[in-house]
């Protein structure tokens, strides 16, 4: 795959009215509206009916819409992807430690969100008979900061505050095409066609653009976890601490999110992720049968989850080994987030990871736009092997933290619970990766 284009081809495109498009153009497009966002992006319609844009993001999940606020604030603008009719409500929450933080207030959202959701202050280990294995609190490492954060929340604060008609919605990828001096041509799944500069693939663990980059399927680790949102209407008891609960092959946690919501999750071992299990009472069922003799607190919490809310997912991971694995980029093709490296929940870095490369790249881009393809090209290699360097230790280190915490022998789990937690572990080596500073991306006007 090989492209060239000059650099003036990078000047911003002639915005004309939807009333001239061709009539196949001017359907309706679902939109997300803000009293707080500014100018369009740039869209033009060829004579072949082809959209042209200078960039595009496929996928409205995490990564894309902080890749596009990140681009939007140093005055760069993207046209998104979503595939879906609307921002995706699902999944349940999530939790993002010190680095996730430091890239939301480069972003300018960070403070919206502290205020709804609860910080917190500590972790608490037990055995899954209720016993004590070890407790922590987070004021021992400096800096640092946790909150669990609802999923569906951090992406309509993300949405909001970019320019109207940005997320495409009902807009899913059919294929890729690499037109020679013209960059990408998007062929969309209702006909639609778009030709693009640059790329950049958000689109989760099973990423058809990661695919089509010649990455390999996320490869399922062992085990599966159901996940659930506790509700309480009128205020829940729990203090703002991490409790973990480790038994054999199996594990569990909750974390309160909000004055009102508890979010949990139960982790266990399965030589296959299982048949598909679309009936959301079985589910919760299912995953209550896994820990009836565990701790009250974490079956109350359960208990309270509404039966819709509860999920089951395999955990999958791609190891992105070297000389081995494709680069993050390709003639004007990079992918973000899951798309790019998709890792296990033990270490809660899967959406912090995804924030960090979002800036990162959107930083390089922005400096390398008006040079030019080769400048552009220049810029995603710098992105891909910055971010290996972190990423690849990141998942190997998450997947055998995982292994080691889902261990089912019984000799293994007495030590585990009787000498590793209580006297092994310390939560400043455990919580280093955390660490991540980025500066403040001060809004630009629009080139």
């Amino acid at each position: 795959m090989a492209a060239a284009t000059s650099p003036s081809s990078f000047s911003f495109l002639r915005l004309h009215p939807l009333s001239s498009f061709p009539s196949s153009l001017r359907r309706c497009r679902r939109t997300i509206s803000t009293s707080r966002c500014r100018a369009m992006a740039p869209i033009v319609a060829s004579i072949d009916n082809t959209r042209k844009e200078e960039i595009v993001v496929v996928g409205a999940g995490i990564a894309g819409l902080a890749t596009a606020l990140s681009l939007h604030r140093l005055g760069v603008g993207s046209v998104v992807l979503e595939q879906g009719e609307s921002l995706r409500a699902g999944g349940t929450s999530l939790t993002l430690f010190k680095n996730g933080w430091r890239v939301l207030d480069s972003i300018g959202v960070a403070d919206e969100l502290r205020a709804q959701f609860l910080q917190i202050q500590g972790l608490v280990m037990r055995a899954d008979d209720g016993r004590e294995l070890r407790s922590f609190v987070f004021e021992e490492v400096p800096g640092q900061e946790v909150r669990a954060v609802e999923r569906r929340v951090l992406l309509e604060t993300l949405a909001s505050r970019l320019p109207p008609n940005t997320i495409s919605f009902s807009s899913r990828l059919k294929s890729i095409i690499k037109e020679r001096n013209q960059g990408s041509l998007l062929e969309l799944e209702d006909g639609g066609r778009i030709r693009a500069k640059i790329v950049i693939g958000c689109d989760g663990v099973r990423s058809p653009v990661a695919k089509w980059m010649g990455f390999s399927e996320p490869k399922y680790v062992g085990h599966c976890a159901f996940r659930g949102l506790g509700i309480y209407p009128g205020g829940h008891p729990y203090k703002a601490k991490v409790n973990y609960i480790y038994g054999r092959g199996l594990r569990a946690g909750f974390v309160p999110v909000s004055p009102t919501k508890v979010y949990w999750f139960i982790c266990f071992n399965g030589t296959s992720p299982g048949p598909r299990i679309s009936d959301p009472a079985v589910l919760k069922q299912e995953a209550l049968n896994l820990v009836r003799s565990w701790p009250m607190e974490l079956l109350d919490v359960m208990q309270n989850t509404p039966d819709d809310s509860v999920i089951k997912t395999p955990l999958v991971d791609r190891w992105l080994w070297p000389g081995l694995t494709p680069s993050a980029s390709s003639n004007g093709v990079v992918v973000v987030g899951d798309a790019w490296h998709p890792m296990t929940p033990n270490l809660g870095q899967g959406a912090c990871c995804a924030l960090e490369d979002s800036v990162v790249l959107a930083k390089k881009l922005a400096a390398a736009i008006e040079g030019g393809q080769d400048s552009v090209d220049a810029a995603m290699q710098d992105y891909s092997q910055e971010r290996w360097a972190r990423i690849f230790p990141l998942t190997a280190r998450s997947s055998l933290v995982g292994s080691l915490l889902q261990w089912d022998n019984s000799l293994v789990c007495a030590f585990r619970n009787n000498i590793m937690v209580p006297k092994l572990v310390s939560l400043g080596p455990f919580l280093e990766h955390t660490n991540f500073e980025c500066e403040m991306l001060e809004p630009v006007a629009s080139r």
